[in-house]
């Protein structure tokens, strides 16, 4: 065993709007216990957004990568739009963009 567990991004003190308890506290629950028994350490800290953000942008301009398949987008209508909006609260994972006249599609 053994390993790391990165845990990047940019986290809050407190979401008093989260979902719940801990998070509206900006608690984090982990099982410590299971990751010492693996034997695992854990990191953290913001994503060093500016040391990647040149290289992923000309990746996206050129065509390397699928911008709208990599964070999951789903085309929806203005009408669908409130559905998108209840789902995104729920917590879905994709990226809901309106696309009132079908231009898109």
């Amino acid at each position: 065993c053994g390993g790391g567990v990165g845990i990047p991004g940019l986290y809050v003190t407190e979401d008093p709007g989260a979902v719940d308890e801990a998070a509206q506290f900006g608690n984090l629950s982990l099982r410590i216990g299971l990751g010492w028994a693996k034997s695992l350490y854990f990191y953290t800290g913001q994503t060093p957004v500016m040391k990647y953000h040149k290289d992923l942008m000309n990746a996206i301009l050129f065509d390397k990568i699928d911008i709208a398949k990599a964070v999951n987008v789903e085309l929806i209508s203005l009408d669908d739009a409130p559905r998108g909006y209840t789902d995104f609260d729920k917590g879905a994972a994709k990226k809901f963009v309106i696309d009132p006249h079908a231009m898109c599609a």
